[in-house]
């Protein structure tokens, strides 16, 4: 049984009692439907407008009919536009999947009839559960595809993955960080999304293979790091990171010190304001007003702390060959007191 056969069921029920029929999933969507004749205002709405219907909401909720177990009757509505009409809970093993409707303005359906509103509901409840019991097949199978090339190049999960989603066999990946809406959903508040038409700006930047997924998410991840360490990116992108890619892509056996020992000497300070000062006037390129500014302080107190660094590590900050060295430092400490 599938689809076809649950709409032939609606349409038998709309002719044998002469009234449209209705069937929904349990948001209120409709999913089948057969009209004859006129409908009431909330049964337009639904079809037409694709909306559900606030006083239909209601009739839900007044009446209980998720937890009814037999065909309900619910009285008319004039000042809503509402006819009366029957509602059967579509139920398969106890768990509710949507509602039967059937139109009854002028009471016409009979309890001869209400055996075949059961047996409609029941064969859309049949229906709907395989439907739903394949859908959570296909994304568990889904998530442990996309898991494996989460964990690295996997060229039988990208192929399979393909399939699954119906995706073009050249299929290109980006991933969002923070996750976003119309993607893949990843642990640590990622996404992985497949580039469409037009080129996105995403955190990982330019698409990659879909196998090379892993890549977009440590792109991606390096990304929100730099931002964490206070990285003043124009665009949060892996193509934005500009000289912070030097800092990413350092060898773990590059220690700060290797760079300038300055940012060591500043970060031992426990307490001192001297290092914030560092890397913010670095990052202002010198600017002392800009720097002031940002640091919420005046700039003759500046121009003292400017004095000290430069007494204890021997840089003037607003000058000098080894401004971006100590800057360079500055930005791989900040970057590896983040965590992954």
């Amino acid at each position: 049984m599938d689809s076809n056969d649950v709409q032939s069921a609606v349409d038998a029920l709309a002719s044998r009692t002469g009234q449209s029929v209705l069937i929904e999933d349990r948001e209120q969507r409709p999913l089948w439907w057969s009209t004859t004749g006129r409908v009431d205002g909330p049964r337009t709405r639904t079809l037409v407008e694709r909306r559900v219907d606030e006083l239909c909401r209601r009739i839900v909720r007044d009446y209980r009919l998720v937890e009814a177990t037999a065909p309900v009757h619910t009285p008319p509505i004039p000042e809503g536009d509402m006819w009366a009409r029957w509602c059967m809970p579509v139920r398969h093993a106890g768990r509710h999947l949507g509602f039967l409707w059937i139109l009854d303005p002028d009471g016409d359906v009979a309890q001869s009839d209400l055996s075949a509103l059961v047996e409609c509901a029941e064969l859309a409840a049949y229906v709907l559960s395989d439907n739903l019991r394949a859908g959570e097949h296909d994304r568990r199978l889904r998530d442990e595809l996309v898991d494996r090339l989460r964990r690295g190049a996997d060229h039988h999960a990208a192929r399979e993955l393909v399939r699954l989603e119906r995706l073009p066999h050249d299929a290109r990946v980006q991933v969002e960080a923070p996750a976003r809406s119309g993607g893949w959903t990843l642990p640590g508040d990622v996404s992985a999304h497949i580039e469409g038409a037009r080129p996105r700006a995403a955190t990982s930047g330019a698409s990659v293979p879909l196998i090379e997924l892993g890549l977009a998410i440590k792109r991606a991840a390096a990304v929100r790091r730099v931002i964490a360490a206070g990285g003043r990116l124009e665009v949060a992108t892996w193509n934005g990171l500009g000289a912070w890619r030097l800092v990413v892509d350092a060898p773990d056996t590059l220690s700060v010190c290797d760079v300038h020992p300055g940012a060591d000497t500043l970060a031992r300070r426990a307490g001192s304001d001297l290092l914030t000062t560092a890397r913010v006037v670095l990052d202002h390129g010198g600017d002392v007003t800009a720097a002031a500014e940002a640091l919420h302080v005046h700039r003759t107190t500046l121009y003292y702390r400017l004095a000290r660094i430069t007494d204890q590590i021997g840089v003037d900050l607003r000058d000098g060959k080894s401004r971006t060295d100590l800057q360079l430092a500055l930005w791989l400490s900040a970057y590896r007191a983040v965590s992954d």
